[in-house]
């Protein structure tokens, strides 16, 4: 990794009438003082105060607080109520239980479908949503999705039709995936990159206990109540983020086309950034914006950040798979959770037949996921930062993205490891500790190295890799459980671990040769659809 950042500049001829020149490091920055070796704040924060970068960190940690309760909360309701599916089925099909163990098994295959939909929406979604996102704002498309969310959380409380329930299960999904997919955005409008594995890992967490934290409480709850109790609880929570983000979430994108008089090698020591008072724009100085009221703020429409049209956002969304990293990003995310789903599509019907667990019992071992989240905070995060800059400080201060790859051995350990724990322990019938410590192994980093690859573009870069977790996700939920009554649960999660082993150890030639790669891979005549305009840059 001793090597200098290259700087390749790249011209594309559009529409056969203009040249543009694009000049991209893949996200190899100087990152450390040549001489005093203190960390350098990427990307460049500028004088503006209402810059995000310029907040002070109670406010970012705050912020970063309320994206990952909005993210537990998108998985709460996807997931969680699947505890009680089978509760569910009979209160949609009554006539199942009197009908034999067929049409019991046909009414449970029916109401999966309120949940693989979910899955499948939440994902997929997230290519409708992303373009507004990165052209009219984070906040306004926050309180949209996150009012569709809260709508359809009520209407799913009161129907008792099949088909308006499968609906309003598909709505929620859509709305639902917007949130999951601007966490990552939001947490790099205002984190620099020094400390945006840790926040990502935070994220990554919030979306695992999400999962866990639903299916917990949905088992408590259906102790004593129906079922439909789920939804009532989940209307206060959904509620209560969506007046959070309303009153207490700004708008974190920030138009960074012009640069301030301020030393590019300034380091990072908690103060604000020192620089004149002045703004260069153009190669004139401009007065600096004053300070945001309150409500200011809390505008829902603050302008347009690209000129880029929808059409161009969306395009790039499908054409940037073809980039080996992004490829391996999304593979990466594809097998560490779409296996999860795999696991909790099947945790209820396994804990139940071997181990004769009532749904809150099930529930219950979901604690082992919030425990090994947390955990996966530390050694997934910053565990990742730490050795990235570690790396940075034996280059002479150059940082390259592949710097954080190193910590996928904690992945490359876990996740395989976690997939063989829970089908030898369901398969053998070993003591129930041992699948459910299966349930807690799984991180990765996967995410945040893509976005510090192609920064500029890293909505669409969520958009994807989303995307490609879903539609995995969505056919291991139904294909699971036929698998394993082919196979047996051994051979479906040992190979699955096989799969998942496979792909976190591409990263060992990504380290190696991942500049490279990506570098020789920006040449490639599809690139065309993947440039972004230079209102698009960040800095870095």
């Amino acid at each position: 990794m001793d090597r200098q950042p290259t700087v390749e500049p790249i011209k594309t001829v559009t529409n056969g009438e203009k040249s543009l020149q694009h000049t991209h490091t893949f996200g190899s920055v100087r990152h450390r003082h040549e001489h005093t070796k203190e960390i350098i704040l990427i990307p460049r924060p500028s004088q503006d105060p209402n810059d995000p970068l310029n907040w002070s960190q109670r406010k970012k940690y705050y912020m970063a607080t309320i994206i990952c309760v909005a993210m537990f909360m998108c998985n709460f309701l996807a997931a969680g109520p699947t505890i009680a599916i089978v509760a569910t089925a009979f209160d949609f099909f009554p006539a199942a239980p009197k009908e034999g163990p067929a049409a019991i098994g046909a009414a449970i295959a029916k109401t999966a479908y309120f949940f693989t939909t979910t899955a499948l929406l939440q994902g997929v979604g997230t290519a409708f949503w992303m373009p507004f996102v990165n052209k009219y704002g984070r906040r306004p498309i926050y309180v949209l999705t996150y009012t569709i969310y809260l709508g359809t959380t009520i209407w799913l409380s009161l129907t008792t039709s099949y088909a308006s329930f499968l609906a309003g299960r598909i709505v929620m999904g859509f709305a639902a995936g917007a949130a999951e997919a601007m966490a990552p955005v939001s947490i790099a409008d205002v984190f620099f990159l020094h400390e945006r594995g840790t926040i990502m890992a935070l994220y990554t967490a919030a979306l695992s206990c999400g999962v866990a934290g639903g299916s917990i409480i949905s088992g408590l709850i259906t102790i004593n109540h129906p079922w439909r109790y789920i939804y009532y609880v989940s209307i206060a929570l959904v509620g209560t983020v969506l007046f959070l983000a309303l009153f207490t979430f700004p708008e974190t994108i920030y138009n960074r086309s012009y640069s301030t008089d301020i030393n590019e090698d300034q380091p990072a020591t908690g103060k604000e950034p020192e620089a004149s008072l002045k703004c260069v724009e153009n190669n004139s100085e401009v007065a600096l914006p004053k300070k945001k009221t309150y409500w200011q703020s809390l505008r829902l429409y603050s302008g347009v950040y690209t000129s880029e049209t929808l059409w161009e956002q969306f395009l790039r969304s499908v054409v940037l798979i073809v980039l080996p990293a992004v490829l391996w990003g999304a593979l990466v995310m594809s097998v560490t959770i779409g296996f999860i789903v795999a696991v909790t599509s099947n945790v209820a019907v396994a804990y139940e037949a071997t181990y004769g667990f009532e749904p809150y019992q099930t529930g219950l071992c979901f604690f082992a996921a919030i425990i090994g989240s947390i955990i996966g905070i530390f050694m997934g995060g910053h565990t990742g930062d730490w050795v990235a800059d570690f790396l940075t400080r034996r280059n002479g201060g150059i940082r390259h993205p592949e710097m954080r790859l190193p910590a996928v051995v904690v992945s490359l350990i876990t996740t395989p490891l976690a997939l063989i724990l829970y089908g030898a322990g369901i398969e053998y019938k070993l003591h129930w500790m041992c699948p459910t410590i299966g349930i807690a192994l799984s991180t990765n980093i996967s995410l945040v190295y893509t976005i510090d690859v192609y920064r500029p573009i890293a909505g669409e870069i969520t958009v994807t890799s989303m995307a490609w977790k879903s539609l995995f996700g969505f056919l291991l939920s139904f294909y699971t459980n036929p698998w394993i009554d082919k196979v047996g649960y051994i051979s479906a999660y040992g190979t699955m671990a096989a799969i998942a082993f496979f792909v976190l150890a591409l990263s060992a030639p990504l380290y190696i040769f991942g500049h490279r790669i990506n570098s020789a891979s920006w040449k490639w005549r599809i690139v065309k659809y993947v440039l972004w305009n230079k209102d698009r840059e960040v800095g870095e």
